[in-house]
């Protein structure tokens, strides 16, 4: 389950990516400027309609998932999903075959 911590987190680093400012987010979300940083610092509980609309301007979709499907979403390290592509299960391949003949 993530914490507060790692969902304010994720909110940051969208924040950053569409390199938004406080101030854009809060006016587009409607809230105050310290329910923001309330919710930007992870240090405080808040409501999940503030979540979802704060989620909503920075284009992100709030989703329950199963605890058994959360994996698919994301790897251990919270960043690339476990399951490989094609191309990257043929470069494996290509890998191990030239380590196996000793090249």
């Amino acid at each position: 389950m993530k914490t507060l911590t790692d969902i304010s987190r994720n909110l940051r680093t969208s924040l950053t990516r569409q390199q938004l400012t406080q101030a854009d987010l809060k006016t587009r979300a409607g809230i105050s400027q310290r329910t923001l940083t309330n919710v930007l610092s992870g240090q405080e509980d808040f409501k999940v309609s503030t979540l979802m609309a704060v989620a909503d301007r920075l284009g992100l979709e709030l989703l329950l998932v199963p605890k058994g499907a959360a994996g698919a979403f994301e790897g251990a390290d919270g960043n690339a999903p476990p399951i490989r592509s094609r191309v990257e299960a043929a470069l494996e391949r290509a890998r191990s075959t030239k380590a196996d003949d000793g090249r």
